[in-house]
């Protein structure tokens, strides 16, 4: 079996899970996500997403792993036969591991992209930048194929260094000083455009929602960005959940762990909107907003070689970190089943994640004629990863634990939670949270 390491401390955890949760899906994915989906009103959607669904789910999946020590099939059967229910239950462990791969394979593209970004931040800063040239920059970023390829390399390797090196060590030591340091510059960048045009435009674009804009597909994609960006659904808070000293209380940390997670979010629309406003472009510009807007903002600011260089260089820990809470469970998976040392389990992930890293970066050029409907790989991938599978690996984890583990040991295991809250948590994961994800489910995807 898998030895689980423990972490050192709970600062240590919770930084190590907030590195997991605050990613990509905040900084990049959040803001265009919002610009899809009419701006105020998604965000009033996905804000109540991310606390009465995504707080249960987060507490009941770090309870499992704890519960559960070890990987996620291993840790869903080992709590299954401890409470006399079936052994078939892992195989939702599978989904979620199935979850992270897909993600990790369109994922490690991206973050190949911010690498990409901060070797043009040193290199040649992005002096004089405009709009129109920062958009054509992009286009050629995503018409090369050699150099998305090897950048998309240079993140896997990151990655797999950190996993190679042992979660403990990699992560521990590296975010303590990494995350902090994120959320002050991105507060710094915050202030800087409060300053310029476009500010209150982003506000208003944020926070006065149009409820005309509200369908079934939004609450599909508020529900599907809460789980991607809390890290729900997918593996890496199941294998956190199993380092998880006993002592440590789950709701404190699952508290913090929202809170920072939902400000961190806030925070890069508030960096984003405001410069998309400034230079008159388009709120739901997609994948490439941020690549496209933050050049021109520090062409026009002042110490913005330096500016780039730092945020390129923290957005780069942001994607390595969430890489390693998406592939450790893999690992983690791949020692136990195959009863491989660590670094034998490692090197195969790489290879395999790899592999579909290299269909994510063709589908944006070679084969970006490649589509279903109006879809290309990409957007295929993340359609089933952030729309249908994890909302149903929640969708999983709430039924197990609120149906299939018996109530005195979730007690047992949360000692530290009131009653009445226990109570609140328990009922929501019972009745209203699996009737509200399938309902979201039918209706987005229908």
């Amino acid at each position: 079996m898998h030895k689980a390491n423990h972490f050192s401390s709970t600062f240590g955890f919770l930084m190590a899970a907030t590195g997991f949760a605050v990613g990509l899906g905040n900084i990049w994915r959040f803001p265009y996500i919002t610009g899809e989906n009419g701006g105020g009103a998604f965000v009033i959607v996905y804000l109540g997403c991310a606390l009465i669904i995504g707080i249960p789910i987060l507490i009941a999946e770090l309870l499992m792993g704890r519960m559960g020590q070890g990987n996620p099939p291993l840790a869903m059967e080992n709590v299954a036969l401890a409470n006399g229910k079936s052994a078939a239950w892992k195989h939702a462990g599978h989904l979620h591991l199935l979850t992270a791969f897909t993600i990790q394979g369109t994922y490690c593209v991206v973050a190949g992209w911010v690498l990409w970004y901060l070797f043009k931040a040193i290199t040649t800063g992005f002096t004089d930048i405009s709009a129109t040239a920062a958009a054509t920059q992009f286009n050629d970023v995503l018409g090369s194929v050699g150099g998305m390829l090897t950048w998309t390399a240079v993140a896997l390797l990151l990655t797999s260094v950190i996993i190679y090196a042992g979660v403990n060590d990699g992560i521990e030591r590296s975010v303590r000083v990494l995350m902090p340091t994120l959320f002050l510059l991105m507060i710094v960048l915050v202030i800087f455009n409060a300053t310029q045009a476009g500010f209150g435009d982003a506000l208003a674009y944020l926070f006065t929602p149009d409820f005309s804009k509200i369908d079934g597909g939004t609450f599909l994609a508020a529900v599907g960005q809460a789980f991607f960006s809390i890290g729900v659904g997918m593996a890496g808070m199941l294998i956190f959940g199993s380092y998880l000293p006993q002592e440590v209380s789950i709701t404190k940390c699952v508290l913090v762990i929202i809170i920072i997670d939902t400000c961190v979010a806030l925070f890069a629309g508030l960096m984003i909107f405001p410069m998309v406003f400034r230079f008159g472009m388009d709120p739901a510009g997609g994948p490439g907003l941020i690549f496209q807007t933050l050049p021109v903002a520090f062409a026009q600011m002042p110490g913005g070689h330096f500016v780039a260089i730092l945020f390129f260089t923290l957005l780069t820990v942001a994607a390595v970190t969430s890489m390693v809470g998406l592939m450790e469970p893999l690992v983690a998976w791949v020692e136990d089943t195959f009863d491989l040392p660590r670094h034998q389990a490692t090197v195969i992930m790489f290879v395999s994640i790899s592999a579909l890293g290299v269909l994510s970066t063709l589908s944006y050029n070679v084969i970006s004629d490649w589509t279903v409907g109006s879809m290309d790989l990409n957007g295929i991938l993340d359609y089933l990863a952030n729309q249908v599978m994890l909302p149903l690996g929640g969708l999983l984890i709430a039924i197990f634990s609120a149906w299939q583990v018996h109530k005195v040991n979730l007690k047992t295991e949360l000692p530290l939670m009131p009653d009445i809250v226990f109570e609140i948590w328990h009922i929501l994961l019972r009745f209203l949270l699996p009737f509200a994800i399938v309902i979201i489910l039918v209706t987005g995807l229908g």
